[in-house]
């Protein structure tokens, strides 16, 4: 819906896959006996009935369904990295920038009169401050909150538990300008995707030391600088509510009220269909035959950067060995999985072959090669090398007394789409003698006790909204430490992590994206993932709802949205 930023926990996909192996085929039954694959829209495609905001009704509650009780406010702490959290945070906290649908950020002046490079050796950012934009504490928007921001985020210092440093480890000083309304971010490399960078921008009075960091925002928000606060976080109901800020010196928002529900997604789905919420995912059969003729309703489509993968965990078990990472990339059908996830969907779902790029988006290059490519046969002799032996049929390998087992971990969250691709991997790689087991654990327990320590063999989940590149240098590069940052998986080395580096520095973007390609070649070789599909972008959302559904490759603007007159 927003502007999602890092890992979002797999949510509201489902559908009834009464596909076993043998029925898997390499192209998508269509309603009405067609095989053909239905294209994708054009990437950066919007559907959020775009409206002038003063034509709007001035009132009204709009109630929204999240998948998670949020725990984290702060997304650039390790556990904050969810799209539910920087929804929320969207409403209340400075967006420097908006994009628009295709992806191009422009100055938010709520915030931002102006930035731009003024110095090109070294590069230096001048960002132009609205002067009227003050925190909630009545402190102005100002250079100390872009100085903590950076040395929480880019000095190197672990005492600050951070999602993605990507970025902030390339400024050598944050300075004042010529006035308190004027910063200046100078960085030691060029960095292309700087726009991306103090989005949101967080106070230094409430982020300036690790404490405040890593604990100041769990289950609350302290300081807000946004059109709505929040009027109250209940845990019970697990209900979060927003308000209009009387204080806020930008347009009005035209809604009285936002309300976000945790919900299950199958209990989103109902509560939306008993008109209890006013937007769901339909992204799924079982969601879209049920939202596609439902009463007061309209599904919105759209296309934006979203892919499903499953993620393997090389930091310990049995896939530490490549071998045994590339054995499981060949032993999956890739396609076959897509092809659940495209049944009766009036839109397409690509296969995916690059990790940085969509299929519809610029640059983008099937890197994929032989390990995206299934072949059960090819496994097996990877295992054969590995030492890992067949058992006899329908049992695991061994290797030294030990059986040949992974712990697929999914969160509770997961609905239908979710575990029968769970299901059909199990029985993907049962054939190939890797047993597989299904653990599913609390939607709320998934990041920070499963994801983000590496407690889990397989995980399937997305990354969203990664239309600056450089972004996925967080999920890609060498974790420091304890610290793995969004590659749970800690997988990397040392020349991924060079090329990712070199390719944020290029300037020129043919270049760079030739060194991203070569980036996800390598990511490819070292066995990160199995990358599995572009995910459809599909919202019902109730009618009369404007400016809001599915925003492409731009940003939900919450002060706009309203009900039609």
């Amino acid at each position: 819906m927003n502007r999602w930023r890092g890992v979002r926990v797999w949510t509201a996909l489902g559908t009834a896959a009464a596909l076993l192996l043998a029925g898997c085929t390499s192209s998508t039954a269509r309603p009405g006996g067609s095989a053909r694959p239905l294209p994708a829209p054009s990437y950066g495609t919007e559907g959020i009935d775009r409206q002038p905001p003063g034509s709007l009704r001035q009132g009204g509650t709009m109630t929204l369904a999240t998948s998670q009780w949020v725990t984290q406010y702060n997304v650039n702490q390790a556990a904050g990295s969810i799209g539910e959290a920087s929804e929320i945070d969207s409403l209340v906290e400075p967006e420097l920038f908006h994009r628009d649908a295709k992806g191009v950020p422009h100055p938010n002046p709520d915030y931002l009169l102006s930035a731009s490079v003024t110095t090109a050796s070294p590069q230096t950012v001048t960002y132009r401050l609205n002067p009227r934009a003050r925190w909630s504490d009545g402190k102005p928007l100002g250079v100390a909150d872009f100085e903590a921001q950076w040395r929480a985020l880019g000095r190197g210092d672990d005492r600050y538990l951070v999602a993605d440093p990507s970025g902030y480890d390339q400024i050598s000083q944050v300075r004042p300008g010529h006035d308190a309304s004027e910063v200046q971010v100078v960085f030691r490399s060029p960095y292309a995707d700087w726009q991306r960078l103090f989005g949101p921008l967080f106070p230094a009075s409430a982020t300036s030391t690790p404490e405040q960091f890593n604990n100041g925002w769990r289950a609350r928000i302290p300081v807000t600088a946004g059109p709505f606060k929040i009027a109250s976080m209940d845990p019970t109901t697990q209900s979060v509510t927003a308000v209009p800020d009387p204080a806020w010196w930008g347009t009005r928002p035209r809604l009285d009220k936002v309300v976000f529900r945790a919900l299950l997604p199958a209990a989103a789905l109902q509560a939306y269909l008993n008109g209890e919420i006013d937007a769901v995912n339909a992204a799924t059969a079982e969601a879209y035959q049920q939202l596609k003729s439902a009463r007061d309703s309209t599904v919105r489509i759209g296309s934006a950067w979203d892919e499903v993968h499953v993620s393997l965990n090389g930091a310990g078990g049995p896939l530490q060995d490549i071998d045994v990472r590339h054995a499981v990339q060949r032993a999956v059908d890739r396609q076959a999985l897509a092809n659940v996830a495209a049944e009766r969907l009036p839109i397409g779902v690509p296969l995916l072959g690059n990790h940085i790029f969509m299929t519809n988006q610029p640059g983008y290059a099937d890197n994929s090669g032989e390990l995206g490519t299934y072949d059960p046969k090819a496994a097996e002799r990877l295992l054969d090398r590995a030492g890992w032996k067949p058992t006899g049929a329908g049992e695991p390998r061994a290797k030294a007394g030990k059986s040949l087992k992974l712990r697929f971990v999914i969160a509770e969250s997961t609905n239908r789409l979710g575990l029968d691709l769970a299901q059909l991997l199990q029985q993907m790689l049962a054939q190939v003698g890797i047993a597989v087991e299904i653990q599913k654990v609390p939607a709320d327990d998934y990041g920070p006790k499963y994801l983000d320590v590496g407690n889990f063999d397989l995980a399937i989940f997305r990354f969203t909204d990664m239309t600056y590149p450089s972004q996925l240098q967080a999920v890609y590069r060498l974790p420091r430490g304890a610290q793995s940052f969004l590659n749970y998986g800690r997988i990397s080395d040392a020349t991924l992590d060079g090329l990712l580096k070199e390719a944020s520095a290029t300037l020129d973007p043919q270049r760079a994206a030739q060194l991203y390609n070569q980036a996800d070649r390598e990511i490819w070789q070292l066995g990160h993932d199995v990358e599995l599909y572009q995910r459809p972008e599909m919202i019902a959302v109730r009618k009369g709802l404007a400016n809001f559904g599915v925003p492409g490759l731009g940003d939900i603007d919450f002060a706009a949205v309203g009900w039609r007159k």
